[in-house]
């Protein structure tokens, strides 16, 4: 697992996305106005990927399931895929919980 630091040209341009080995995307961020916020999302999806009671799980309008990552204050840091069951949704669950914490991240904002 990596994390993928971008920049585009919105005008809050940070973002980053949590991706497997196979670059399948897991967890990502909203938008940030600063690079130095959207390090500090990164360290906090880091931070509580590993606490069962910052996943908040949630299924969309079409019947697809996500879950959405929080910080201690509440606030979200990380909203997942999509998926169409339960199973692959805990399983990217359980692999953000072992490799999150540990990704390197890769900056291509430069």
């Amino acid at each position: 697992m990596k994390v993928a630091l971008k920049k585009s040209q919105a005008a809050e341009p940070f973002t980053f996305s949590f991706v497997d080995d196979r670059g399948k995307m897991i967890v990502k961020s909203e938008n940030y106005a600063a690079k130095k916020s959207a390090q500090n999302g990164i360290d906090s999806v880091k931070k509580n990927a590993q606490n069962d009671g910052r996943y908040e799980m949630s299924a969309a309008k079409n019947g697809k399931l996500y879950f959405n990552l929080k910080a201690s204050n509440g606030q979200i840091v990380g909203t997942s895929a999509m998926f169409d069951s339960d199973a692959d949704r805990m399983a990217a669950v359980a692999l953000l919980k072992s490799e999150g914490p540990n990704a390197a991240v890769d900056d291509q904002t430069t």
